[in-house]
């Protein structure tokens, strides 16, 4: 007897139907809608694959849909497998599989959490072959089908059109991205930048970034003579080579790969252009041989003359680390804290305005000279996203029509960001207020996230973010990423509303993240059941004297989907008064003061507990030795401290509780 078909899996939060597909109807994309058919990848060829055998092979090229912003991002990910990785989870059934049921899973960074998104995989088509995003060869669908998760966290395919590529490259890495405005090189063409400055002054300085980072390039509004390459256009630089011309010049050229997958450009270096007749024919042929489909070459001047902009995004290390675009040092300390301008109350506009001091304020600790930057990141305001993937316009949301003055960007009002140095004693903030910031955002931004590098001495630092104009509500993400240790914490007035999403009692909180990684053979030492168990990661906890016990709040969260959960829990050491080793053998012998077990096979474990002044080791761990996988530790700790009005006077010192974000793997 034959045995019945499987019933595949149908999204019904983002069904084949046309509220996936538009908001508004306002884009090109709506004359489509009457021939749009929804198929799964084995209705589509014969063989279905998710990734390809070779690179070229899912080489990005966008279809009917205007977002070229995303599929630049997404071929950020195919220089990096582990970020691949990271935003399409390995081990997920093919089409041909006993366990496949039309789903797929992938996960994309959202506002500080990485989100898992799951779908069916049916996608939008056109007379039977896909109409949007798809792989140079059409049998490969993670693109796509990464392209149907994104839409579903957007909302819909329509909203989707036109945006920033450093938004996208923020949400599948989780990382920074830095946009360069190219008519400001071009107008400075051979100037040195400052030691140390974040603004290039060259093109060149992109030939030391080209193989850590994905580059991208846009076109605004071209010139008349170059229409073929598009109006508010993204294109991916896939390489950058500097060679000696026949009379011994240097040329530098860039090759550029446009995912609408056509050839679009006369200039001299295109295929049989008078620009070739400058090189060695050996190099000439050589380059010309690189191209693939939609790609070409252009010199430097070219390049700086015809295009706008350029868009990259921050070295991404396996451990999840960021990287310095300028020194690559390793960005291993992280914090990150929510916050909010609320009209009439911390909402207080830029410097020009009377009521600046009372927005959003940070203190922010330096233990030792750092390299670091600090951002702010913007809560959409006309489209929020749930936890499930899926988007939901706010009450009164009217969305007008589509033009390039509507692009995602514009979504957020203009936000800027200011760093003072202060004392740790009293301060009066007005008067701290009053006087020049350490560092600052040049303007006040339309972008989704600004942010500061700065080359911070110990001490610490009064961190404002600020709207342009004021009572603007909005929310934000306050991200640092440092070289050395750094402790963040909010300075709350005592009206502020909390953040939705806090889950602390009311109070000031610091705030530090550890990252860290359990790998078979070196740090996956399982739970104290075991003799392996003082090879887990260890990580440093410094309590200071005060009036008593500190609140402490551990979290343990492991980087997984729900259904790959290993068993895992923490436990917390008193260490010697002379400090020791950050994980000596002895030390996780003793006794625990706090344990966090049994272990749960869940994704986050966490434990509120009141800590004396100390030194303590947090050892998180999973249940098995040698069971692989990345968590993140999160610890915030009460500070015994006075709320602050903006215009009152801290009558306190600042005490907060020192954590070192030092991380042994």
């Amino acid at each position: 007897m034959r045995a019945p078909a499987r019933e595949l899996f149908r999204d019904a939060a983002f069904p084949a139907s046309d509220s996936s597909l538009f908001s508004s109807f306002s884009t090109p994309l709506a004359r489509f809608r009457e021939d749009i058919t929804w198929r799964r990848p084995q209705e589509i060829c014969a063989v279905p694959r998710l990734l390809p055998e070779k690179p070229q092979e899912g080489q990005v090229k966008q279809g009917l849909l205007g977002d070229c912003w995303f599929l630049c991002a997404c071929a950020a990910l195919q220089k990096s497998r582990h970020l691949l990785h990271q935003v399409i989870p390995p081990g997920q059934p093919s089409w041909f599989d006993q366990t496949y049921r039309g789903a797929f899973t992938c996960r994309v960074w959202q506002f500080g959490c990485w989100v898992e998104v799951t779908i069916d995989d049916r996608l939008p088509c056109l007379a039977g072959r896909l109409c949007f995003s798809r792989c140079q060869r059409e049998d490969v669908f993670w693109l796509p089908l990464l392209e149907k998760v994104y839409a579903k966290v957007y909302g819909s395919y329509e909203h989707l059109w036109a945006g920033q590529v450093a938004d996208a490259l923020v949400d599948l890495t989780g990382g920074l991205a830095e946009r360069w405005n190219l008519k400001d090189l071009a107008s400075s063409s051979g100037q040195r930048g400052e030691p140390g400055s974040s603004e290039p002054r060259t093109c060149r300085q992109l030939l030391g970034l080209k193989e850590r980072c994905p580059i991208s390039c846009s076109v605004f509004s071209p010139r008349a003579g170059a229409r073929e390459l598009g109006e508010f256009h993204a294109f991916i630089v896939s390489d950058l080579r500097e060679l000696r011309d026949q009379a011994g010049q240097s040329v530098l050229l860039l090759r550029i790969q446009n995912p609408w997958g056509r050839r679009c450009w006369q200039g001299p270096w295109r295929e049989g252009g008078e620009g070739w007749s400058r090189l060695d024919p050996v190099d000439s042929s050589e380059l010309l041989s690189q191209l693939q489909e939609g790609e070409f070459w252009v010199e430097e001047e070219e390049f700086l003359r015809e295009f706008d902009e350029v868009t990259i995004g921050y070295p991404v290390t396996e451990a999840g680390h960021l990287q310095s675009l300028y020194s690559e040092k390793l960005l291993s300390h992280t914090q990150e804290l929510p916050g909010a301008w609320v009209r009439g109350l911390s909402a207080g506009g830029c410097r020009n305005n009377s009521g600046f001091p009372s927005n959003p304020k940070f203190w922010l600790r330096v233990s030792e000279p750092s390299e670091v930057y600090i951002a702010v990141l913007q809560r959409p305001r006309t489209r929020t996203v749930d936890w499930a993937g899926r988007a939901r316009a706010p009450e009164g949301d009217h969305r007008t029509a589509w033009s390039p003055a509507s692009i995602p960007g514009r979504d957020y009002p203009a936000v800027g960001l200011h760093l003072w140095k202060v004392e740790k004693r009293r301060v009066s903030l007005p008067r701290v207020l009053s006087t020049p910031p350490v560092a600052g955002t040049v303007c006040h931004a339309y972008d989704r996230e600004v942010h500061l590098r700065c080359e911070l001495t110990p001490g610490y630092y009064l961190a404002v973010p600020s709207t342009f104009l004021k009572d603007v509500p909005g929310q934000f993400l306050l991200r640092v990423f440092s070289s050395g240790r750094v402790a963040l914490s909010a300075i709350k007035t005592v009206a502020q509303s909390p953040d939705p999403g806090e889950a602390l009692s009311a109070g000031e909180w610091e705030t530090v993240q550890l990252r860290g990684s359990w790998r078979i053979g070196q740090t996956a030492g399982g739970s104290r059941n075991f003799a392996s168990y003082p090879s887990n990661p260890c990580f440093p906890l410094s309590v200071p004297e005060g009036d008593g016990p500190r609140c402490v709040r551990i979290t343990l969260r492991q980087h997984c989907p729900d259904s790959a959960c290993h068993a895992i829990g923490f436990h917390v050491f008193q260490a010697p008064a002379d400090g020791g080793g950050p994980a000596a053998p002895s030390l996780l012998l003793q006794k625990p003061v706090l344990s966090c077990v049994p272990h749960c096979y869940t994704q986050e474990v966490s434990r509120l507990c009141r800590l004396s002044a100390g030194a303590y080791r947090v050892v998180p761990s999973t249940y098995l030795p040698d069971t692989e996988g990345a968590f993140t530790v999160t610890i915030a700790t009460r500070i015994d401290r006075r709320s602050v009005h903006s215009q009152e006077v801290l009558g306190q010192l600042l005490q907060e509780a020192s954590f070192m974000a030092v991380m042994r793997t």
